[in-house]
């Protein structure tokens, strides 16, 4: 999830966020797995989930698969897609087992308080303790698993007290302008990976597994 934005984004983000709150007081957490949705549209659906992708087949090939039009279903106001019959019975026996977290946004994103970006194509996801994670591009997920726990930490506490059960662009333009406190710069942050990478001290070096398994 890239964090350059143009000032004039910026100035519109600040507008909104002025004009109303983005929480109501008392409001409860949600589940990390939305709402809110980040969703894409094709000729074939609105408020499709994942670009397409088949959630199960992350955990059943440990690979992003494109699913097939022809096999969707709706869930939670939202479509998913699946390549198989079967991928879409698995679905729906346990959805909340195959769901992204975040609402599919970009973990990284939401780690900043941003709910934007997401997807899950090949590169820009991970399967972390047996749940499912996507990300905005490789940079993110690269800068996101520089500290994956504390990050997850983070990500978890923004979603459950700005984002879920908002409208997200409230929050993103909001925290577009009030950054928060452990806020860094995308420049910043690679010349941090780049670092690690030049010592070999990334927790999760290029060419790692895509799923890191559960704790014993």
């Amino acid at each position: 999830m890239k964090r350059r934005h143009a000032l004039g984004w910026m100035g519109a983000g600040a507008a909104l966020w002025m004009g109303g709150p983005v929480m109501a007081a008392g409001a409860k957490p949600s589940h990390p797995q939305g709402p809110p949705f980040r969703t894409s549209s094709d000729a074939h659906a609105n408020e499709l989930m994942l670009m397409g992708h088949d959630p199960v087949a992350y955990f059943t090939q440990n690979d992003a698969v494109a699913g097939n039009p022809g096999i969707q279903a709706e869930h939670l106001g939202v479509t998913w897609r699946f390549a198989s019959e079967a991928n879409k019975a698995a679905f729906l026996r346990e959805p909340a087992k195959y769901m992204p977290q975040f609402g599919g946004f970009c973990s990284n994103g939401i780690n900043y308080a941003i709910p934007w970006g997401g997807g899950g194509a090949p590169n820009t996801w991970r399967i972390y303790r047996s749940k499912l994670y996507v990300f905005g591009g490789q940079a993110s997920r690269d800068q996101f698993e520089m500290e994956t726990d504390l990050n997850l930490q983070r990500a978890h506490h923004y979603w459950d007290t700005e984002i879920a059960g908002t409208n997200p662009l409230f929050v993103r333009y909001k925290r577009l302008v009030l950054r928060v406190p452990h806020y860094q710069s995308d420049a910043a942050l690679q010349a941090e990976w780049e670092a690690q990478r030049a010592a070999g001290t990334l927790p999760v070096m290029p060419g790692g597994p895509q799923v890191v398994p559960a704790k014993p």
